[in-house]
């Protein structure tokens, strides 16, 4: 097994693509050519939270990853939400309207447990079933035991994906969660197959940090390391590998890596409020993204909620205008926060989208030169 001991996500992709071209046997798969590691890749995450990719070769999409990691952490499987970021996750969804394998759902909706009850006007015995809050249920044991090593979320269903058909089955399958020699809590989630480009350092890092902090707030401890143990490790032999290419070179003969969180460029910024508010606010961020920003049910006083709800609501305008204004408006819209990591890569991303429609517009001769 090879391990991979990095700060963060933005330092652990250039390392991860460096092992796959160099380690990686090519492989036939039925999504064309792959690179797989010859054994299972352990991750190992110092910082955590420190979760958002910074590189342009990568040009990660900051408001999917955000509104997706909100998304699971409120239980939900429905993929109208999502797809507003990313289209094509619809490619993903049997009848259109869910998603089988949303982690979130399975953390909180999925599993059921089955209970009897009496009819009050014949008194026959009936069963009835009522989901089961892994989270809630995971969070409780830990509160009244620091020390409990049967924390266990699962997300993998024998009798829904086992030797079924379908278009998407969790990939990621268990985590566990244990408090470490100094009252930190670890997380450590097994993977299956673990395409490193778009999920392990991308939207895995993201999401299941963001489960991470979301636990250890609720318990009231620090968040400590995140390891992802990756079965089948591998990169596809395709278009976005040869865009991530180049940073085999990030790293220079010393071992540095350009690192805007180490370099203190930008920060993470950490929920607060009792879990019940946060909660509530994930719920209202949500509902504000789906119903287009008309107005907050909640107080905007809470720092990483405003800048959340700042940051998505700039996807909203880049997407509903037209012309230079979908770039300068929803560029405008980022103000505040400066050096938050989500406000930074968000003016990033538009900014890159921004350049390239400003060159096309000069390649038609719809833009003059200034």
């Amino acid at each position: 097994m090879r391990v991979l001991n990095v700060s963060n996500v933005h330092e652990a992709l250039p390392k991860a693509i460096k092992l796959a071209v160099q380690e990686g046997q090519r492989r036939d798969s039925r999504n064309g050519p792959v690179f797989v590691m010859p054994t299972p890749v352990t991750t190992v995450y110092e910082h955590p939270v420190e979760r958002v990719l910074f590189w342009p070769e990568r040009d990660a999409n900051p408001f999917f990853h955000l509104y997706e990691s909100l998304w699971m952490l409120a239980g939900r499987n429905d993929v109208a939400g999502p797809a507003r970021y990313a289209q094509n996750i619809t490619t993903y969804s049997d009848d259109g309207k869910t998603i089988h394998d949303a982690y979130g759902y399975r953390w909180r909706k999925h599993f059921q447990e089955a209970h009897t009850g009496i009819r009050d006007t014949t008194l026959d015995a009936y069963t009835y079933y009522e989901p089961i809050d892994q989270l809630k249920l995971i969070a409780e044991a830990l509160q009244k035991n620091k020390d409990d090593r049967r924390c266990v979320l699962g997300m993998w269903d024998p009798i829904k994906d086992l030797g079924k058909t379908g278009k998407a089955f969790p990939c990621n399958l268990t985590v566990t969660f244990q408090r470490d020699v100094d009252g930190r809590l670890d997380m450590t989630v097994f993977n299956r197959s673990n395409d490193i480009i778009w999920g392990c350092y991308g939207a895995n890092a993201v999401h299941f940090s963001f489960l991470q902090e979301y636990m250890a707030h609720w318990i009231d401890c620090p968040v400590g390391r995140y390891y992802q143990i990756s079965v089948n490790w591998h990169a596809y032999e395709n278009d976005e590998l040869k865009k991530v290419l180049p940073l085999i070179n990030a790293v220079d003969h010393a071992g540095y890596m350009s690192n805007p969180y180490r370099q203190k460029e930008v920060y993470a910024m950490s929920f607060v409020g009792t879990i019940d508010v946060v909660d509530l606010h994930i719920k209202d961020l949500l509902r504000c993204s789906d119903t287009g920003y008309w107005v907050r049910e909640v107080n905007d006083d809470l720092p990483w909620s405003d800048m959340m709800y700042r940051v998505l609501r700039a996807h909203h305008i880049y997407k509903t205008r037209v012309g230079a204004a979908r770039f300068d408006e929803a560029i405008d819209s980022l103000r505040a926060y400066p050096g938050c990591d989500w406000i930074e890569a968000a003016k990033q991303w538009l900014k890159r989208r921004r350049d390239k429609w400003q060159q096309r517009q000069l390649q038609t001769g719809e833009l003059s030169h200034p």
